[in-house]
């Protein structure tokens, strides 16, 4: 004999269900709270797409509710890249994105031509074919993205060949570095960029990848010193007036 079902309710014992923490439409992010180095990389990538421009007020109570933690979190955060020269904070007025003066630009740029030399030699000492390709692979990362016309990928993209150079070297002390002048550099372009001329070009980079494969090093040195040189010199020194804009977008939460 087969009993017929129970009536809801009747018998059955309560499946548990779990919350949906999903967001709802016109969230900006999940219930779960950030961790702090999530929220690090992403005010760091927003900067490094321009998204967030030189002179933008950060400010915590905003941000905390931005990212759905607490205001102790955010401030970590905003310490920590201000410790790394990307934030200025200014007693009673709040953290601000850096604006670099044209002095500091030279400064900065001197230092990657100090740098960046060094990293290219130890790595074309110790060059691999996995390490070529990983190279190129970004570089064509770029091309895609000139072709698709994503300006704020291209800039990403651009200064983090910078950055994969450094880490392929696996040094974590000057992969940090690395990454703290990439970051100020991107400043220094939404600064200083030339509307009509491209401030960092993928050709270069591959000239660059191409001395490292031939283990032609002081042509791989050379390369990138000029292309450190041209950066520098189609940037416009003059400061353009900061303008307001939409915190959740320049951050990519919208």
């Amino acid at each position: 004999m087969t009993s017929s079902p129970a009536p809801d309710g009747v018998g059955r014992k309560k499946r548990s269900v779990k919350p949906d923490n999903s967001p709802l439409p016109g969230q900006a992010i999940s219930a779960r709270p950030m961790a702090g180095d999530a929220i690090y990389e992403r005010i760091l990538t927003s900067i490094m797409e321009h998204r967030l421009t030189p002179g933008t007020k950060l400010v915590e109570e905003k941000l905390a509710s931005i990212f759905g933690v607490n205001r102790t979190r955010v401030r970590e955060v905003l310490a920590r890249l201000s410790h790394e020269g990307l934030l200025t904070t200014i007693p009673n007025r709040g953290a601000f994105v850096a604006s670099p003066t044209p002095d500091e630009a030279r400064a900065i740029f001197a230092a990657r031509r100090i740098l960046e030399p060094a990293l290219l030699r130890h790595l074309c000492e110790h060059t691999s074919p996995a390490h070529i390709a990983q190279l190129r692979a970004h570089v064509a990362q770029e091309a895609e993205a000139r072709e698709r016309g994503d300006r704020r990928a291209i800039i990403r993209l651009s200064g983090e060949f910078h950055i994969r150079i450094a880490d392929l070297v696996e040094n974590p002390v000057m992969s940090k570095m690395m990454r703290e002048l990439a970051s100020l550099t991107c400043l220094i372009i939404v600064l200083y960029d030339s509307p009509t001329v491209p401030a960092c070009t993928h050709d270069e980079h591959g000239a660059i990848i191409d001395a490292i494969a031939q283990g032609q090093t002081e042509n791989a040195v050379a390369a990138m010193i000029g292309h450190l040189h041209h950066i520098e010199q189609v940037l416009d020194m003059s400061t353009p007036p900061g303008e307001e804009e939409n915190l959740e977008e320049m951050l990519g939460m919208d």
